[in-house]
């Protein structure tokens, strides 16, 4: 089966590790392209490239600032990826309240779960 292109859809936007370091960066704050490439290392033309992805998948957004193009980020698009994820937080809780069963188990101590907290304080 053909890959999807980058540009169909967020999944495949945030598969590429640079673009969730840009996605990450642009959290604390809008910033021009070229302050983007210097802070993540990155040459200029693959910054645009990138920034060019993000933004036709909706995840940034720009806005003309004198001769600079300044991004920022655009969270509304990550909803589809939280609605997927959010689909394996029962099965997370589900593990994770296993291991804590098992670590009490393991430490001899039933009245208090890892948390620290009593079933009652939770």
């Amino acid at each position: 089966m053909a890959r999807a292109a980058t540009t169909s859809d967020v999944f495949n936007a945030i598969a590429e590790p640079q673009r969730r370091e840009i996605l990450t960066l642009l959290r604390t704050g809008d910033r021009p392209a070229g302050e983007v490439a210097r802070e993540l290392g990155l040459t200029q033309p693959g910054t645009s490239k990138h920034l060019r992805v993000l933004r036709e998948v909706g995840l940034v957004r720009h806005r003309t600032a004198g001769k600079q193009r300044v991004y920022g980020l655009d969270a509304r698009g990550l909803r589809p990826v939280h609605e997927w994820t959010g689909g394996f937080e029962e099965f997370w809780n589900e593990s994770l309240g296993r291991l804590d069963a098992y670590v009490r188990r393991l430490v001899g101590d039933d009245a208090r779960p890892a948390s620290g907290l009593t079933e009652e304080e939770q």
